[in-house]
């Protein structure tokens, strides 16, 4: 059975990250329209609400690539067809996620809002040692960042209710996956009477 090591950490150590919450992945017809994608956006502003009033930092990724096509790597051979191209609407922050002006945007280019961007800097800088994991997709870039951050000693902890992936039985396996090897799943009214509790 999985641990749960929620009740362990405590919220000042914690940051909020919204994971590609780009049209080219919500959007209806989107070119990787995750299901449920559009369901979460409220969870999703309920949990950067409460971040906000108990001074959480709230982090977005936002995977952008050159109209060129020269830094997709492998993305495009795999199943994958073109998506976030600078210029296109695809690739901005859907409207009702769009970022505030104290929040963080990293820009990626790969899978991981690690690999390659300044996440670790700021997660560091800030002293923060446990990531709340929110966004799209389940099981491509959620996962891989919930990944390296508990390859980095990070607490990754992934809200079950305010993610989607690009498929419903792999989001719910990827799901599994995270919590028996990689870190907490919860959803996010649990997630906050948890946090709120702990003193």
């Amino acid at each position: 059975m999985p641990i749960n090591n929620l009740g362990k950490i405590k919220k000042e150590d914690c940051a909020v990250i919204i994971i590609d919450m780009q049209y080219d992945f919500i959007a209806e017809g989107a070119p990787i329209e995750c299901p449920g994608g559009r369901e979460v956006i409220s969870n999703i502003q309920k949990l950067k609400k409460w971040a906000k009033k108990n001074d959480i930092p709230v982090m977005y990724t936002q995977e952008v690539h050159r109209k060129q096509k020269v830094d997709f790597g492998l993305e495009l051979e795999r199943s994958e067809p073109e998506h976030c191209l600078y210029g296109t609407c695809g690739v901005e922050i859907i409207d009702e996620l769009k970022p505030d002006d104290d929040d963080y945007v990293i820009l990626k280019r790969r899978y991981s809002g690690f690999y390659l961007t300044d996440l670790e800097i700021l997660m560091r800088g800030l002293k923060k040692n446990a990531l709340i994991i929110t966004g799209a997709a389940t099981n491509v870039c959620v996962y891989a960042t919930a990944l390296d951050a508990q390859q980095r000693d990070m607490n990754a902890i992934v809200v079950s209710d305010c993610v989607a992936g690009t498929d419903v039985e792999l989001h719910k396996a990827f799901l599994k996956n995270i919590d028996y090897v990689i870190g907490d799943v919860v959803d996010v009214d649990s997630l906050i009477e948890t946090f709120d509790n702990n003193k």
